[in-house]
């Protein structure tokens, strides 16, 4: 299910809000010698005859005038268009009847017709119609609105093709038993569950996800770990897990505070990178999505069938939490609780750290904040002269935010005394995390910190320092000195960038920064640079 708010619903007329009397279509599509697998309209349209296209359209007109007035109201379409309207939204009708066809069959219904509807578009208006999307464009900006922000719902295969081509939200309307025609978002047995899939695009109000829809949300995933004794369901407020073997429990919690695109996968690969700095294997994630008033439910289910694609993805499973919708944010936040195991012996502990230890760092500076900033701020980024492209290869960064791969790999050197993950606050921050966990001061050339070209010149049209931005993807090792070299042989060989960049001195926590071996400031940030860039603040 893509995320989706809905404004309007834009509906086809004859078979979808009708139903037709019993009329013969076939065989008048025969008389006019029309092929059963040619639309009539286009058939006649294309007649070079003047004089007998016509004569068809009059006797159209006359069999479609007769249907209408033998049709009948699609049973539940009266109460849907009263509950419709009692939310809020806008209606229209986009048909390819004439209009005089369409008012002859409302006079078949009892409790509304076309004063109900705040547009209907027919054959009669200058509009291309249906497969074309034009008329979906059309009736959605005379509401004032785009098409992205409709559903159109429909019974036959041009319904769902217009509405595609639109970029709505599409409907078929397809009996029980009956093989669908087209592929659409959604598909319906009967017109009254329209609502439950219009439901889905209206913002929640705010509190607790609704039981109903957070068990089919639960029921859409499968839980197959054996160790999770007790699943995610309503009203299951905790998780139990087994155990038996594990001699260390490895625990961590991160919120996600600044994406809002694909904040699902931001949340459990960040949780899951700090796992793995302890050379444990992320196991189980508990999360907490808080969530603004004004989101959909199709929105908080993409956020959730993020979360557990990139679980998924690393062999995690996702085993329990909350969510909710409050005042209390502007926008999306995921706060993870990540667990993993391992034997006592192998737990990288940061304590260990020791002079003279090799500083190495994977990858490059601020690959998250690139990402995020990418995906959140394209067209601003376009404006201040980046290029399409580089915008392109930015977002794509996004890839990259794992670091599981190298951490299991250094966790297979015996030589490595600590890892961590550059999160909030960027390298600058994370290296002076490391000096402060470990006991010692680092020394470190600012020259050999990585950044990527397409990084530097984001941060350059916005006023960032990268070593400053926040950096999911880097991690920061420290080993032995004679495992250096090896270590980053393993990694390249993998496919993963390493340079060192620094060494553990004799020293108490702190930074010693050079600059191709000349004594230098060390940057320090009170704030992310991402955050001071939301803010706004110079």
């Amino acid at each position: 299910m893509k995320p989706f708010r809905t404004k309007a619903v834009i509906f086809d007329f004859d078979g979808t809000l009708t139903r037709a009397g019993a009329l013969d279509f076939k065989t008048f599509k025969r008389g006019l010698g029309c092929p059963y697998d040619q639309p009539v309209l286009e058939f006649i349209n294309a007649l070079p005859d003047p004089d007998r296209r016509a004569r068809a359209m009059d006797d159209l007109g006359r069999f479609e005038m007769a249907g209408a007035a033998a049709s009948e109201p699609n049973p539940g379409a009266e109460a849907l268009v009263h509950r419709l309207k009692a939310l809020g939204l806008k209606l229209a009708i986009v048909s390819r009847n004439s209009r005089r066809c369409i008012d002859r069959a409302f006079a078949n219904f009892s409790t509304i017709g076309t004063a109900d509807f705040d547009l209907i578009v027919s054959r009669d208006d200058n509009v291309a119609l249906k497969p074309s999307a034009d008329g979906v464009h059309w009736a959605a900006a005379k509401m004032g609105l785009s098409a992205t922000q409709t559903i159109v719902v429909g019974d036959f295969i041009f319904d769902i093709e217009a509405g595609r081509r639109a970029g709505a939200v599409t409907v078929l309307l397809c009996p029980q038993d009956t093989t669908p025609v087209v592929e659409a978002d959604f598909t319906i047995a009967t017109i009254g569950e329209l609502e439950a899939v219009v439901g889905l695009g209206l913002a929640l109000r705010p509190g607790k996800l609704p039981n109903a829809m957070l068990g089919r949300f639960l029921d859409d995933m499968a839980f197959a770990d054996a160790s999770v004794l007790v699943t995610p369901g309503v009203g299951q407020d905790t998780a139990a897990l087994d155990l038996d073997r594990a001699e260390v429990l490895i625990l961590s919690s991160d919120p996600i505070t600044f994406a809002t695109d694909q904040i699902g996968h931001y949340a459990a690969i960040v949780n899951a990178n700090d796992i793995a700095t302890s050379g444990a294997l992320p196991r189980w994630l508990l999360t907490t999505l808080l969530l603004p008033c004004g989101t959909t439910a199709a929105e908080v289910h993409d956020i959730m069938a993020q979360l557990k694609a990139a679980c998924d993805r690393w062999g995690v499973t996702l085993c329990g939490g909350h969510t909710e919708i409050t005042d209390a944010v502007s926008r999306p936040v995921i706060t993870g609780t990540m667990a993993g195991t391992m034997a006592r012996s192998d737990l990288i502990d940061k304590r260990g750290l020791r002079p003279k230890d090799q500083v190495i760092m994977t990858k490059a500076a601020a690959v998250e904040g690139t990402a995020i900033i990418a995906r959140e701020m394209g067209s601003q980024l376009l404006a201040k002269g980046m290029s399409a492209a580089d915008i392109a290869v930015c977002s794509r960064f996004l890839d990259q935010i794992s670091i599981l791969a190298e951490a299991r790999i250094a966790a297979s050197f015996p030589q490595v005394s600590a890892m961590h993950d550059v999160t909030e606050g960027g390298v600058a921050t994370a290296l002076e995390e490391l000096s402060l966990a470990g006991g010692y001061g680092l020394r470190i050339e600012i020259n050999a910190i990585a950044v990527f070209d397409a990084t530097a010149r984001m941060a350059a049209l916005l006023g960032l320092d990268p070593l400053g931005l926040i950096g999911s993807g880097s991690l920061l090792i420290a080993c032995r000195p004679e495992a250096a070299v090896p270590l980053m042989d393993r990694l390249e060989a993998a496919g993963i960038a390493a340079r060192r960049i620094g060494e553990v001195l004799d020293a108490p926590a702190g930074i010693q920064a050079m600059d191709n071996g000349h004594p230098a400031v060390w940057p320090h940030f009170e704030v992310d640079e991402i955050a001071r860039l939301f803010a706004g603040k110079p």
